[in-house]
């Protein structure tokens, strides 16, 4: 894969036109300037610019109103205060100035003609701490906030977490209707002391009572049931309440969900909980359209049913077109029907099915081939879900090696662990997806094993927590078949948008000698970014990666490397990033331009 020297031209020439606008969007002039004075620390500055509708409104890139201003500080007063109240500081005065004139002496109907400036001075006195910090009485493990003690800063937030704890600790034995019979504040302002006394109130303890269904639904209530999976009879728990729910809406078939406790007098020791539902539309279709200046023009398309049988059976038929147009080899296609079918097995466990027949048309192999699917999939948690499968695969395919045709028994099995703070722009956390593929050769191949592995990390650090350090390492593997009886399509290659940037799609592979290449057994994997985020919109990222292939089963070194790297810039917008990067070959034998541009949503992992 090649590109010319005007495509060349023409990547720069959008790089450049993309990164004017991006820079024109972010430098919207503020409409008035603001700053908060006072004798006060960094912490305590950031959590009042954080907590100011003022600030707020000067950040943002719409143009306001004097009245508008107006309203705005004299909301500001409350705010703040509740900033202070929060760090301790109950002793505080708060002055706003428009253009010199207090704020709050500004009739809102009579604004003045324009606002340039607007100071907020604080004089926050002394922090308060605790003297006494008592709550009784608690349920067993209640997990109480550290900063809920004597001696320590009194900010209400953190009396707020207490009875928050105490009510929760409560709720999780069981007890539901536990709540804050009473409290006693008492401040002694020549100490700076506040005195807290808390009493709750555990009430009776509750078991499950029957489900009820509210709501006009067109999925059946027995199905609803199953889905929801409400332990009747068991003893109340929050989290089985929670998990009811997104249970529910984890088939799409609801466009709302609300799992409600009884309110009022109940009898006995059964809590009846009611599920409120409403459909989402039943029926879906989408489209979309790409162009890249090498890859060609992709179209795609979707229609999508959700209730198909009455039992939140999800139908999903897709189809892609790649290709058209590109320098990527020929046009590749991809037609999938997927069945999926909720609780099936258990509430957490559900049913699969799937036909797709692929033509893959590139540049080192071409393969077509049709693949039957059927399985379960298992949602341990939020954060965790497994999967089991059991296949059958038909191909034909061709590279340097000749053609072939084979088919295979196939038993996919997966896990994925996504604990990710935001999955098109994470922070925090980390990610994990492995999957391994024993499979049978029925004919045309040997038999063996499919690994595929994709690790991920993210740690944000800095003062003001806007620097983050992205890891992302990928593994591939094919063991059992020689290398020239392999699957031609389960062989691995590198280089281009998913692995190594700056380098040609596909351009590393297993170098046959006299021009000839194939893909390799073995894939290895590196990616580093380093993503800086500005006070606006506008994020900037520095890129490293490597990519390795190896005729070999698992990498032992003794196959090729090739590096990348470049910038990009992130614009940020309500459905993620989006993603302009510039990279470069930085070592590698192939001869890719000398820069490669990439367009996106979200980051890159």
């Amino acid at each position: 894969m090649r590109c010319k020297t005007m495509a060349l031209r023409g990547l720069v020439s959008v790089f450049c036109a993309v990164t004017i606008c991006i820079f024109l969007a972010t430098g919207v002039a503020r409409a008035f300037d603001v700053q908060i004075r006072g004798n006060i620390d960094d912490a305590l500055r950031a959590q009042l610019e954080g907590g100011s509708l003022l600030v707020e409104q000067a950040a943002g890139e719409q143009a306001v109103s004097p009245q508008e201003i107006v309203s705005t500080a004299q909301a500001d007063y409350q705010r703040l205060l509740a900033v202070l109240y929060d760090a301790g500081y109950f002793g505080a005065a708060i002055d706003i100035a428009l253009d010199g004139r207090e704020a709050a002496a500004i009739p809102p109907v009579n604004p003045p003609a324009a606002v340039r400036q607007a100071v907020i001075t604080i004089t926050p006195g002394r922090v308060f701490r605790f003297g006494r910090a008592n709550i009784a009485p608690l349920a067993p493990d209640t997990d109480l906030p550290e900063g809920f003690a004597s001696g320590e800063i009194a900010g209400l937030g953190v009396l707020k977490s207490a009875v928050g704890a105490g009510v929760d600790g409560w709720r999780n034995a069981g007890y539901a209707r536990a709540a804050l019979e009473s409290q006693s504040l008492t401040a002694r302002h020549s100490q700076q002391e506040i005195n807290a006394d808390l009493v709750l109130d555990p009430g009776r303890k509750f078991r499950f009572g029957p489900l009820d269904i509210k709501g006009e639904s067109t999925v059946r209530r027995e199905r609803i049931l199953e889905i929801a999976g409400l332990p009747e009879g068991e003893v109340f728990s929050p989290e089985e309440l929670r998990k009811s729910g997104d249970r529910l809406r984890r088939t799409g078939a609801f466009s709302s969900v609300a799992m409600v406790e009884a309110e009022g007098p109940v009898a006995g020791d059964e809590l009846p909980v009611t599920a409120r539902v409403a459909d989402a539309k039943p029926r879906r279709f989408g489209f979309g359209a790409e162009l890249a200046t090498v890859e060609g023009i992709t179209l795609s398309a979707f229609w999508l049913h959700r209730n198909l049988f009455g039992g939140a059976e999800r139908l999903r038929v897709e189809g892609e077109i790649k290709g058209i147009g590109g320098e990527t080899g020929g046009t590749d296609y991809r037609i999938e029907t997927r069945f999926d079918r909720p609780a099936t097995f258990n509430e957490d466990t559900g049913f699969y099915a799937l036909t797709e027949i692929e033509q893959l048309d590139q540049v080192s192999f071409f393969s077509r081939q049709l693949t039957l699917e059927a399985g379960i999939e298992r949602t341990a948690s939020d954060q965790r879900s497994y999967r089991l499968g059991l296949g059958l695969r038909r191909a034909t395919t061709r590279d340097d090696f000749g053609e072939a045709d084979y088919t295979l028994f196939l038993v996919p099995a997966g896990a994925t662990f996504d604990y990710r703070d935001r999955p098109l722009d994470a922070r925090r956390g980390f990610y994990a997806d492995v999957e391994l593929t024993p499979f049978l050769a029925l004919s045309g191949a040997d038999n063996g094993l499919l690994t595929t592995a994709d690790l991920r990390g993210y740690r944000t650090f800095g003062s003001d927590r806007n620097t983050t350090l992205a890891l992302r390492v990928q593994l591939g593997s094919v063991a059992g078949p020689a290398l020239n009886v392999a699957p031609a399509d389960f062989l691995f290659y590198s280089g281009g948008g998913g692995t190594v940037r700056g380098h040609d799609f596909q351009s590393l592979g297993v170098d046959l000698g006299g021009g000839r290449e194939v893909g390799g057994r073995s894939f290895l994997g590196f990616t580093a970014e380093l993503r800086f985020r500005s006070s606006g919109n506008l994020g900037y990222v520095g890129f490293f990666d490597a990519g390795y292939i190896g005729a070999e089963s698992f990498p032992d070194g003794s196959g090729e490397w090739q590096t990348g790297a470049g910038v990009g810039l992130r614009y940020a917008t309500g459905i993620g990033p989006i993603r302009v990067d510039l990279g470069t070959a930085t070592s590698g034998s192939d001869d890719a331009a000398a820069f490669q541009l990439y367009i996106g949503i979200g980051q890159s992992f």
